[in-house]
C-alpha cells in the first residue's frame, strides 16, 4: 500500500469508454459529462500536485513486453480510416512527459514487468479523443503505456497494480477502452439499444460498484452476453488496468467510486466511465442503474 503525502495527494484513476473516433466531433451525452469529470479530477486547480496523465489505451498493444512513451512532443495519431475530413484535422498538442515515463519504467521493472522506452510514440485516438473533452486546453503532459499482447484480464490487473505507485508521484492514470465493443453490430442509424450491450454494461457497473475484482477478471464466464459484448478482450482490458491501479482488494482501502453514465452510441457502444479517487465526490454525475 502506497500512502499519499500532505504535499502530493494521491492522484485519481479514470476508466473511460472512448467510443468511435467520431466522439471527438459528436460529444453526445458522454462528452459534457467527461468535461465535468476532467474539471474535477484532471485539473491542476482542483487536483493540486497533478504533474502528468498516464494513458493506457486499447489501441496500443505491444508484443515482447511493455512500451512506455517518452516522446517530448507527441503527435496526434489518426489511427483510423474512412471518417470525415474534419476528424483528421484535429490536433491535441499536449506536451509529453519523458521524466514521468522514466519513473513508469522504474516501477514496472520493480514489479517484475519488462518495460522499454519508446521515444517516438504519439497519442492514439484512445488517448486524445477522450482528452479533448476532459482536458480541452491540452495543458497537462500526457504519455502512454502500452498493453502487452497477448494479455489476460489478470495480466492487465497486474499492470495496473504495478503502475499504482505513480499515483503518489503526481501522475493520474487514464485507462481508455470501451465497456462494450462489438463493431460488427454497430447501428449507424438511430434505433433501440441492443439488449445484450445494456445487460452487459449494467452487470459490469454493479460488479465495479461492489468491488468484485474476481468476477470482473473472470467476466467471460460470469457476465451476461460477454462473448457478444466483447468478441476480443482488448477494449475491456483497460478497465482491468484501472481496477488494479485503484487497489480494489479486500486487503487495502477502496478508492471512492464515481460512476458516469455516458449512454449508448450506435446502439451497442456503452460510453460509461468510472472514477476511482481517494476522497468521495459529492455525488455521481449520473449513477448507472444497478
Amino acid at each position: 500500500m502506497f500512502a499519499s503525502t500532505p504535499t502530493t495527494p494521491r492522484m485519481p484513476v479514470v476508466f473511460v469508454s472512448h467510443g468511435a473516433p467520431t466522439f471527438a466531433l459528436e460529444p453526445g451525452l458522454a462528452g459534457p459529462r467527461l468535461a465535468a469529470l476532467g474539471q474535477q479530477h484532471l485539473n491542476r486547480e482542483t487536483v493540486p500536485g497533478l504533474q502528468a496523465i498516464l494513458v493506457v489505451s486499447a489501441h496500443w498493444l505491444t508484443r515482447g513486453g511493455i512500451a512506455v512513451a517518452s516522446t517530448q512532443t507527441p503527435d496526434t495519431v489518426h489511427d483510423f480510416g474512412g471518417f470525415p475530413r474534419a476528424l483528421y484535422d484535429i490536433r491535441y498538442p499536449a506536451p509529453g512527459a519523458p521524466d514521468a515515463a522514466q519513473r513508469a519504467v522504474a516501477v514496472l521493472e520493480q514489479a517484475g514487468l519488462h518495460a522499454r522506452l519508446d521515444a517516438n510514440r504519439g497519442l492514439d485516438h484512445g488517448a486524445w479523443v477522450p482528452l479533448l473533452h476532459m482536458v480541452p486546453d491540452a495543458d497537462i503532459p500526457v504519455f502512454q503505456v502500452s498493453l502487452p499482447w497477448p494479455a489476460t484480464p489478470a495480466d492487465a490487473f497486474a499492470l495496473g497494480r504495478a503502475l499504482a505507485p505513480l499515483r503518489d508521484q503526481g501522475i493520474a492514470i487514464l485507462a481508455s477502452g470501451s465497456l462494450t465493443h462489438n463493431l460488427g453490430d454497430i447501428r449507424w442509424q438511430a434505433g433501440e439499444d441492443a439488449i445484450y450491450a445494456t445487460a452487459f454494461a449494467e452487470w459490469i457497473g454493479a460488479a465495479v460498484a461492489r468491488g468484485d475484482v474476481a468476477g470482473l477478471i473472470d467476466y467471460r464466464a460470469r457476465a451476461p452476453y460477454a462473448e457478444r459484448a466483447h468478441p476480443s478482450d482488448d477494449h475491456l482490458l483497460p478497465l482491468h488496468v484501472a481496477l488494479g491501479a485503484a487497489s480494489l482488494t479486500s486487503a487495502t482501502p477502496h478508492d471512492a467510486i464515481t460512476v458516469i453514465d455516458g449512454g449508448m452510441t450506435y446502439g451497442v457502444l456503452s460510453m460509461d466511465a468510472y472514477v476511482f479517487a481517494p476522497t468521495p465526490t459529492a455525488a455521481s454525475l449520473s449513477p448507472h442503474p444497478a
